[in-house]
């Protein structure tokens, strides 16, 4: 997609249509409970605290590790136990029943959608925020998946910096960190971009059984060729910052906020952009359509559109928001280190998960596997 986000820092208040949480319409949800599944870092008491206090609805937190995770707990209760969920948007097509139905309800009418940046909405149709026509998820935060490295005892340049230094560094044997499922994904670019694994910059695992199976098998066979490199596995935010606090890991394949998380407390480490393209991935909210409060979950949705909410969760989290005007209430040193991650090459070269395939997931899972037990 085209570059929103530096532009998205530089707009001003002026932009931003006046918060609205509890409107007129939405009288009859000043009470009640909402049940919420959402990743374990989006909703910390900061912003639950004030989401009780501005409306007078009691929250209901179930907080998941991953989308698979998510996708469980949705499927366990045939989508009738919670009201918001949070899954990321290329995995959507995981969430249909037997009929091909999605779990979720096409987006009401009361909810804020002017909230969220146009360009966001736009390109989120064609990620997988929509089901037979209508939207049915909205654009929430965006973060990127690139290398956080500890530049004290691994030197490298931000225009040198690869995927592939997780496996062909020295100074990296037994000290990378990644997540299988991800890895790779970095690794094929970096394959591609070399020439030894042509894959379309990784569209044609996307794009047939076959080629999925020649791309990801080419790939997991390079991978542990160069296995002596591996440090730690992780599946999630805590796995990930213990690869390097714990598990004396140097250099990972990382979500940001592993790397903008651990650079606030040791300025050795660095989160930053691989040469082949920083992965991207949206997450959104969505209203399921067996919603057990459906207004109170138009309330926590318009809730967590507002810019100030926006703000706080930037804030504590290190995800970019994608509600208009979240920046102005986001830190100095959230802004300081966007700044230096997302220049312009960086922001023009990113490379977004694409809307899963039915064979996408279960084939990537049969070498995610043969990674894991090697």
């Amino acid at each position: 997609m085209k570059l929103t986000r530096r532009s998205a820092l530089q707009l001003t208040a002026t932009a931003v249509a006046a918060p609205v949480v509890l409107r007129a319409h939405d009288a009859l949800a000043a009470s009640g409970s909402v049940k919420v599944l959402a990743w374990q870092d989006y909703v910390q008491p900061n912003i639950a605290e004030k989401f009780e206090a501005d409306t007078g609805i009691k929250l209901e937190l179930t907080t998941f590790g991953s989308n698979d995770e998510a996708q469980s707990i949705v499927r366990a209760s045939n989508g009738g136990d919670f009201d918001v969920v949070f899954p990321s948007i290329d995995t959507a097509v995981n969430y249909l029943d037997e009929n091909g139905d999605s779990y979720f309800a096409p987006v009401p009418e009361t909810v804020n959608m002017d909230a969220i940046y146009p360009s966001f909405l736009r390109d989120s149709v064609a990620l997988g925020a929509s089901h037979a026509g209508k939207q049915i998820l909205l654009p929430h935060d965006w973060g990127t998946e690139g290398i956080t490295l500890n530049r004290a005892k691994l030197p490298i340049s931000d225009a040198d910096l690869s995927f592939g230094d997780l496996f062909t560094q020295e100074a990296a044997k037994g000290a990378a960190s990644f997540r299988q499922k991800s890895v790779i994904m970095g690794a094929g670019l970096y394959l591609d971009a070399t020439g030894e694994v042509p894959s379309n910059r990784m569209l044609d695992v996307y794009k047939s059984e076959d080629d999925a199976r020649r791309v990801w098998g080419a790939i997991t066979q390079w991978i542990l060729a160069h296995k002596e490199n591996i440090g730690a596995f992780w599946n999630n935010a805590t796995e990930a910052t213990a690869a390097f606090k714990d598990a004396g890991c140097v250099i990972g394949q990382t979500w940001d906020t592993t790397g903008l998380l651990l650079n606030r407390e040791n300025p050795d480490y660095v989160y930053r952009a691989p040469k082949e393209g920083i992965i991207t991935w949206m997450d959104t909210m969505g209203i399921l359509r067996g919603a057990p409060n459906p207004e109170q979950a138009v309330a926590f949705v318009n809730f967590m559109l507002t810019p100030e909410v926006g703000g706080m969760f930037a804030n504590n989290t290190g995800y970019n928001s994608a509600v208009v005007g979240a920046a102005d209430f986001a830190s100095e040193e959230f802004k300081r280190q966007f700044n230096e991650v997302y220049t312009e090459s960086v922001l023009g070269n990113m490379w977004w998960w694409q809307a899963s395939t039915p064979f996408f997931d279960p084939i990537r899972n049969e070498f995610v596997e043969i990674l894991t037990n090697a």
